[in-house]
């Protein structure tokens, strides 16, 4: 099995705007340097497990959420994965995701 590193890079970096971390401050809680925070970021290394764990925590997320393209996603995780980025929305963001959802999900059960 091959790691898609580009897309964990992606990940980590996206995690980590999201957040509103700098690479500096990434890199100091998950305690490695600045520069390997940025070749993981840019796939110009490969992270270790122990790394991918620190960074997981430190974001706060899965490590299964940062390696996704790689592993098989279940039911259960894309449920988590949508719930998360409901988390910071309004009310009336959530009402017109909602009749969003319901509307993509009846278009595509009537197929």
């Amino acid at each position: 099995m091959n790691l898609n590193y580009i897309a964990i890079g992606k990940r980590i970096r996206n995690e980590r705007l999201r957040r509103q971390l700098s690479q500096e401050k990434l890199a100091e809680m998950a305690e490695i340097s600045p520069v390997h925070l940025s070749h993981i970021e840019t796939a110009n290394t490969k992270l270790s497990l122990p790394v991918l764990v620190n960074i997981a925590n430190v974001l706060d997320v899965s490590a299964d959420s940062l390696l996704c393209d790689s592993l098989s996603v279940s039911e259960k995780a894309y449920k988590h994965f949508i719930q998360r980025e409901l988390e910071d929305c309004d009310k009336k963001e959530l009402k017109l995701l909602s009749d969003s959802v319901k509307a993509i999900k009846a278009s595509y059960r009537s197929l």
